[in-house]
């Protein structure tokens, strides 16, 4: 990995919020065994986060040092192939590039989950080729967002332009939509296969209920239901595919 000073990087004590890690994972980061670190904060309110207690009040939940991530990595080398640093929303950290470096400094691939809220910064993380996977949450058809995330009045073009920034990467990614049964709909899905139509992973997945969600009243979707969106979704892109089911 290169150093690239166009983050304005300054070596010493991070300021990153992690907020939890997942020690061992073989699902978050596709065909590689893999640690998650969770961050705090979140500029989307999506009614159906599954993580709002980092997303709402992040400040109650203790922070872990990343010195103390990096000594799990250090520990972990040969075991673990890759870090997925997920969220609230992972690009909100001031300090996630370098971050993000001295994971990749220590042999680590790195998987980013993130909203898409954020293009610039993802635009210089791709360039510098810090990142080996992204995942971004499509969270409905773009008309919708604002009810979807809880923004009011949500200015869609950085999620569009993050989406276009991903797809001529030529970095390895996927989308994916959370479905819940109240809020989404066949013509979700017929505007989601049309917007991301020619994608190779593109995945619907089945909504948990952790208990702790922002909004109230949700629900999954039916097994039926779910199998009524791919069908429709994959008249776009073919090889979408359900995850929870």
């Amino acid at each position: 990995v290169v150093r690239n000073n166009s983050f304005g990087i300054k070596q010493g004590i991070l300021s990153m919020e992690i907020k939890g890690i997942q020690k061992v994972t073989l699902l978050d980061y596709p065909g590689k065994v893999a640690c998650t670190v969770f961050t705090g904060g979140c500029n989307f309110r999506c009614p159906f986060c599954q993580n709002s207690d980092l997303v709402i009040s992040p400040a109650l939940t203790p922070t872990i040092a990343g010195e103390e991530i990096f000594g799990f990595l250090r520990k972990r080398r040969g075991l673990l192939d890759a870090i997925c640093i997920s969220g609230g929303e992972p690009l909100l950290q001031p300090d996630i590039a370098e971050f993000i470096m001295r994971c990749r400094e220590m042999g680590y691939l790195v998987k980013l989950d993130t909203n898409g809220s954020f293009p610039d910064l993802l635009q210089r993380l791709i360039d510098a080729k810090l990142l080996n996977y992204i995942a971004m949450d499509i969270k409905t058809a773009p008309e919708r967002y604002s009810v979807l995330t809880g923004v009011r009045n949500i200015d869609i073009g950085p999620v569009l332009a993050s989406v276009d920034i991903i797809r001529n990467s030529g970095v390895e990614h996927e989308f994916r939509t959370t479905v819940v049964n109240e809020l989404h709909s066949p013509a979700d899905f017929e505007r989601i296969g049309q917007w991301l139509k020619g994608e190779e992973r593109y995945f619907l997945q089945l909504f948990v209920d952790s208990g702790a969600l922002i909004g109230t009243g949700l629900s999954p979707a039916s097994e039926g239901k779910m199998r009524e969106y791919l069908s429709i979704v994959q008249k776009y892109i073919p090889t979408a595919k359900l995850r929870g089911i």
